[in-house]
């Protein structure tokens, strides 16, 4: 199958990176290379990394980005100090990061990680080196933990009818089919609430999915990593693609953007927390009706821009 994917917010991420023709920038998450290419065609003398886990999107990526000037890197954006150590380079002048999922990695069966696909197996790996997949959550979690899990990660109101229909289930035979999931799913989720809203198992796919790729594990770290690898007016560009990531990456920016995190009853400041800069914009900056109608996976796409003083 082709890498494609619709790079979501595109003109207005190239825009909030203030692209330097000769600057150093990072895409932490190149996908497919839509973002890669629109900042390597700004660049003159400047360098480019590109960064996925995934290595699909890396393949994709060699063939789309070109020159001397650009680094593929096979790593998770996470480790972004270590990987920024081991080229040798100090600060850089742009960091972008697209958390959500690639439609590729949706739309190929084999990674398991669309409810529509009804005989893809379980997998939901966003790199496929690594051993633990949705099946082994699925499979192996007790009733209490898929139930924290669903709840928690899918924001699922039905997790414990669901988490205590999959325990029941695997009693019987293994989960290891995207299809035999949907159905649990649904026989756990009231008829009524399936006429309407989303599809009943987006939400505990979504729950696995982060589970298996520790999505929210160490975002806030990174967040920090990244504001203090940033040139003066550097800027840190972060998509998101629901409440839980924009929440982290909401409070992070606040913090960094923030003098003093005494308690008001404090007379004086004691915790020499200053400012490193400001956010781009007070909201989040969300895709066009048209793009929304274009791609309808972009909808709940946010984009947050800091500014590194």
């Amino acid at each position: 199958m082709i890498f494609q994917h619709k790079s979501v917010l595109l003109d207005e991420c190239i825009e909030a990176l203030n692209i330097q023709p000769n600057g150093i920038y990072v895409d932490c998450t190149a996908g497919g290379g839509g973002h890669s290419a629109k900042i390597l065609d700004k660049l003159s003398g400047g360098t480019l990394i590109a960064i996925d886990k995934d290595e699909d999107a890396l393949a994709a990526c060699k063939q789309r980005l070109q020159g001397d000037n650009v680094r593929l890197i096979h790593s998770d954006f996470k480790r972004l100090n270590a990987i920024l150590d081991e080229l040798g380079i100090d600060k850089v002048d742009g960091i972008l990061a697209d958390l959500g999922v690639s439609s590729y990695q949706i739309d190929n069966p084999e990674r398991g990680f669309s409810y529509m696909a009804s005989d893809a197996p379980l997998d939901m790996r966003m790199d496929t080196t690594q051993q633990f997949n949705a099946a082994d959550i699925v499979n192996s979690y007790s009733e209490s933990e898929l139930c924290r899990l669903i709840h928690d990660y899918g924001e699922e109101k039905f997790a414990k009818s669901i988490a205590r229909n999959i325990v029941a289930e695997r009693q019987k035979h293994p989960i290891e089919r995207c299809g035999q999931l949907v159905d649990i799913i649904e026989e756990s989720v009231p008829h009524c609430s399936r006429k309407k809203g989303s599809h009943p198992a987006k939400r505990t796919f979504q729950a696995l999915r982060i589970e298996v790729n520790r999505e929210l594990d160490g975002i806030d770290d990174f967040l920090c990593d990244a504001v203090d690898r940033l040139n003066h007016n550097g800027r840190l560009a972060v998509i998101t693609f629901h409440s839980l990531e924009d929440r982290i990456v909401k409070q992070c920016f606040i913090d960094f953007a923030t003098n003093c995190v005494c308690p008001p009853s404090f007379p004086k400041c004691v915790c020499d927390h200053r400012a490193k800069g400001a956010t781009l914009c007070k909201k989040p900056i969300e895709p066009s009706a048209l793009e929304q109608q274009d791609n309808p996976r972009s909808q709940s796409a946010k984009l947050r821009v800091f500014v590194r003083k």
